[in-house]
């Protein structure tokens, strides 16, 4: 089994070494990194300016782009044969609900699933890094899985509780959650008096119910939920065919 390894948080990453680590022992892999954080990237590719590929002493390759970029040049320029599977994260901090819109981590998984290839994004539920080892050893036995029978390209979106590997829950088939709007921008000054903006951090949840993201990972179990790209929204397409 080939697998191609990406994620948005930088090649540096404990995630990403974690990751790499759990299924170099079941695949031959490659890894395909930006060069730094790129979090929050979305499914954008870098057209303003050439791009570079650089190999660590680790053997990973970084690229001084996107999660997209990466995955983009690993498919298209490095390699003779494509693989069999894309995998990216182990994200630092939850990829669920509206988050997955801007998830550089979902978008490297994307741009694979938009080659045909099945991928998969892991993410992490809270930031810090805490037990990434149990959540590379969850991550190994869902690739194992194969989910031969579903129709591939497949695109899963998976979020591991921090918890020791004993503790974790087991992987549940959950829908997307809702959060409120986000939190305002933060204006502040930088050390010339000029007017800069963060952005500010994510909603709280709006929708967590049960068969949620947010309430699958909230029991201490493991969330996997299927995505796709049609974005058409169909009622209202066939309400636009009676209006014009």
């Amino acid at each position: 089994m080939r697998i191609l390894i990406s994620n948005d948080d930088g090649y540096l990453a404990p995630g990403l070494s974690a990751l790499a680590d759990a299924l170099s022992a079941i695949a031959d892999i490659v890894v395909v990194a930006p060069d730094s954080n790129r979090s929050g990237a979305s499914n954008s590719l870098t057209l303003d300016r050439p791009l570079t590929v650089q190999k660590a002493a680790n053997g990973f390759h970084f690229v001084n782009g996107t999660p997209t970029d990466c995955v983009h040049i690993a498919l298209t320029a490095m390699g003779d044969a494509l693989p069999d599977l894309v995998v990216s994260g182990i994200n630092n901090g939850q990829n669920m609900g509206d988050d997955t819109l801007y998830s550089g981590t979902v978008a490297a998984a994307t741009e694979a699933y938009l080659f045909g290839i099945p991928a998969i994004a892991f993410s992490q539920v809270s930031a810090g890094w805490a037990h990434v080892d149990a959540a590379a050893k969850v991550a190994r036995e869902i690739v194992e899985r194969r989910f031969d029978k579903l129709e591939l390209p497949f695109l899963f979106n998976v979020n591991i509780p921090n918890l020791p590997y004993e503790e974790i829950g087991p992987l549940t088939p959950s829908r997307l959650g809702r959060r409120h709007q986000a939190e305002p921008v933060v204006r502040s000054l930088d050390p010339r008096g000029r007017e800069i903006f963060w952005i500010g951090a994510p909603g709280a949840c709006r929708d967590a119910g049960e068969g949620t993201d947010f309430h699958t990972t909230a029991q201490g179990k493991v969330s996997i939920t299927p995505l796709q790209i049609d974005l058409t929204h169909k009622a209202q397409l066939e309400l636009l065919r009676g209006l014009v």
